[in-house]
């Protein structure tokens, strides 16, 4: 069956967050310029619900939560965050490295310490916990800087489950976030990643999206592993096969 995605998430946030009066704090291990989306400010975070056998993240401990990092409060994030935006002069944000929805608490009140600083929040997310609970989607709804982009592993129940270990049902919760967000009001779009997927089973996930949201049907965004030599390493591991992959250099330089 493999585990509780929901679970494991929570095991994970006792981990990477520490309860605070006045906001939550939360462990993250890097802040940073990065060049994806055309230029963005990328704040790196520490722990993860899911178990994917393609992740790039180099650490399973900074994944697990149980080393790397520092802690933060929701504040001390959104100050790092705009003195990159300023330096840089870039306009778009993120959260990666882990699951942004882990620690909800911390994650609205640095929405809130980010309000009205003129930016796009991009709410990278494999989308469990707001699948889990609609209102977690329109909490979000209240922040129209924010666009999230739902990141589903694989096309089918049956992917979901071999590309993190998970019980296949957590595929349906994944999707339940791109239904919650739509119903919000939220802006998102899903990417899936598609390099162990076949032609049917993409078709497939296609034909899902069009029924959760017509318009979402062309803004699908399809994701191809990066073979990174960690990357790699964990493939082997796993003994997981791959249809398509970009080396790293083609994907710098494309």
């Amino acid at each position: 069956m493999g585990y509780d995605p929901v679970e494991r998430h929570r095991k994970i946030e006792d981990l990477v967050v520490r309860k605070r009066v006045g906001g939550d704090l939360k462990k993250y291990y890097r802040f940073r310029h990065d060049r994806w989306y055309g230029g963005i400010i990328t704040a790196d975070c520490g722990g993860c619900g899911l178990t994917c056998k393609f992740c790039w993240v180099r650490s399973e401990s900074v994944l697990e939560g149980r080393e790397g990092g520092e802690f933060f409060a929701p504040d001390e994030v959104a100050e790092k965050i705009m003195k990159f935006t300023k330096e840089k002069k870039i306009r778009q944000v993120r959260i990666s490295g882990g699951e942004p929805t882990i620690g909800r608490e911390h994650l609205i009140k640095l929405l809130n310490a980010l309000q009205n600083r003129r930016i796009r929040f991009i709410l990278e997310t494999n989308g469990i916990l707001i699948g889990e609970d609609e209102t977690y989607a329109q909490e979000l709804a209240l922040y129209p800087f924010v666009h999230a982009r739902v990141s589903l592993k694989g096309c089918t129940e049956q992917e979901f489950s071999r590309l993190t270990g998970a019980d296949p049902r957590g595929f349906q919760l994944q999707l339940a976030a791109l239904a919650n967000l739509v119903k919000a009001g939220v802006s998102a779009h899903p990417a899936v990643m598609v390099s162990f997927s076949g032609r049917e089973a993409i078709d497939e996930l296609y034909h899902t999206i069009w029924r959760i949201d017509p318009r979402m049907h062309s803004e699908v965004e399809q994701e191809e592993v990066i073979l990174y030599p960690r990357v790699l390493e964990k493939l082997r591991r796993s003994n997981l096969e791959y249809y398509s992959a970009h080396l790293p250099q083609q994907k710098e330089r494309g």
